[in-house]
Formats: structure tokens, C-alpha cells, sequence
């Protein structure tokens, strides 16, 4: 099992998903930034694996799910967050003990869950793909300042579906972002027990 970021990136930025009502979605887009109804006092998680969110929001189907938006945020307010990321759960790897880990959780900006990676079909796979969950303390940042960018990759969702239950996985593949490795400092990957 391997806790790796594996994402669309390239020298200045990377993309996550982020799934949404078309109420939230619309201004979003037309924007080119989150903008009311999208609430700045409550998390928000922004994930880098396409198929892990396309697990978690049915293809784009579940209600309040039903656009899906590629996000591209700068490197640098991404690794701001990581460093400033507190793991959901007591990783020894990262902390002495529940005691430790519990008091730097209750007072994180940012969350960290690594969750099982998902494969075309939706099964759980081995290794962990990462979500970043960010508190309103830096929602702010992350809305004003590391935003390059909002695309609607909705079209996309519908057609690798399509292809999926037309039992056409091999070409559906060719459609998936080209997600790599994520290049951490040996500082972050230990803060948010990623694998160096």
C-alpha cells in the first residue's frame, strides 16, 4: 500500500476535482472563482484523483454532485496547505501518539484522508489517494489567491461513462486525466504521512 499524490501537474500548478450542484457550478465557472451561493464558512475538500471522485460522486450523478469541476490551484498554495495539513487519523508515522495527534487536529487548517484509490470501474484499489479537506481560516486563500483556473469537466464525466457501460473500458481509459506522482519535500511527506 502506497500513500502517494498522484495528479494532473505541471511546473506551476496542479488540478483537483471538486464536485458540485449546478447552483454552486454556474457562477463558479462564469466567475472563473468560487463566488456566492459557495460558502467560505464551512470545509471544503478538494481531491487530485479524477476517478477517486468520480467513486465518490456517482459519475457525476448523486444529487448536489452533478457537475464536475477541474480546479487548477498553484503549487505553491497547495503545498501552503499540505504544510499547514493535519492527517484524520493517528498515524504513527507522524505523531507519537492519539494524545499528540489529537490536540494538532483540533486546531489544523487544513485535513488531510487518505482514502483507497479507485480503479475505472469504482473498485477500491491498494494504494491511497489523498483529500484535502480546507478550513475557513484558509478557504480564503485558496478562493483569492491560488485559483489559476475553473473548467467544467462534466462533458468529460458523461463520456468516459458512456463508454464504460457501452463495455468500452480500454477507450474510456484513453479519456482519463494523465495523472503522476506529485514530487513532495521530505518535510511535507512527513507531515502528512505521504510515502517519500
Amino acid at each position: 500500500m502506497t500513500y502517494r499524490i498522484r495528479a494532473l501537474h505541471d511546473r506551476d500548478s496542479i488540478t483537483v476535482y471538486q464536485a458540485y450542484s449546478p447552483l454552486i457550478a454556474e457562477p463558479a465557472l462564469a466567475a472563473g472563482r468560487f463566488v456566492p451561493p459557495f460558502s467560505r464558512g464551512r470545509m471544503t475538500w478538494i481531491k487530485p484523483s479524477f476517478l477517486w471522485l468520480m467513486a465518490r460522486s456517482g459519475w457525476a450523478r448523486k444529487p448536489g454532485q452533478e457537475r464536475v469541476l477541474a480546479v487548477r490551484i498553484s503549487r505553491t498554495g497547495w503545498e501552503r496547505a499540505l504544510s499547514q495539513a493535519v492527517p484524520t487519523h493517528a498515524d504513527r508515522r507522524v505523531f507519537r501518539d492519539s494524545d499528540e495527534w489529537r490536540a494538532a487536529l483540533r486546531h489544523a487548517a487544513v485535513h488531510v484522508q487518505w482514502d483507497p484509490e479507485r480503479s475505472l470501474r469504482g473498485e477500491k484499489l491498494a494504494d491511497r489517494s489523498i483529500q484535502v479537506g480546507l478550513s475557513r481560516q484558509v478557504i480564503g486563500d485558496y478562493v483569492d489567491e491560488w485559483i489559476l483556473g475553473i473548467e467544467d469537466r462534466t462533458p468529460l464525466v458523461r463520456k468516459i461513462h458512456r463508454l464504460l457501460q457501452d463495455g468500452q473500458a480500454a477507450k474510456a481509459r484513453t479519456f482519463l486525466p494523465k495523472e503522476r506522482p506529485y514530487p513532495l519535500s521530505p518535510e511535507l511527506a512527513r507531515r502528512i504521512g505521504a510515502d517519500a
